[in-house]
């Protein structure tokens, strides 16, 4: 049986192609993005689904591209867990990198760098360039 050949660029218009080009650019983001495991495969499968007539002379062709593409990493967090010993309650806090109400050294800080010049954030002024301590040599 002979068979004309089919460019698949020219199926339905041109609209396999646009739809497989958008699944493969969706699958290149996903790959790219560093929420999602390196290691995962991804696929696009592409389904033409045939349904004819009773007089085999025509043929309906419903085309759909499907993806498989990696899950996000799920983010993560800790939480304290206890009972209130007074009232019996239980309470749950997340741990942060302090405890909340805690004060920080940047609560205090009033003074910061600008181009490698120390100023006081209060007043304006310059108090000094800020150097670097030397790096230590290792003796082995």
């Amino acid at each position: 049986m002979d068979v004309p050949i089919i460019k698949l660029e020219e199926v339905a218009g041109g609209a396999l192609q646009e739809v497989v080009q958008e699944a493969m650019v969706e699958v290149a983001g996903n790959m790219m993005d560093p929420d999602t495991p390196w290691k995962a495969k991804r696929s696009v499968t592409v389904k033409m689904e045939f349904a004819q007539n009773e007089g085999r002379d025509y043929a309906q062709c419903s085309i759909s591209v499907q993806k498989k593409l990696a899950e996000k990493k799920p983010v993560e967090t800790r939480f304290f867990i206890g009972k209130d010993i007074r009232s019996g309650r239980l309470c749950m806090e997340e741990c942060g990198s302090q405890i909340r109400g805690q004060m920080s050294f940047e609560d205090y800080a009033t003074e910061e760098t600008v181009d490698g010049v120390l100023v006081d954030t209060d007043t304006g002024e310059a108090m000094g360039k800020v150097t670097g301590f030397p790096k230590k040599e290792l003796q082995g």
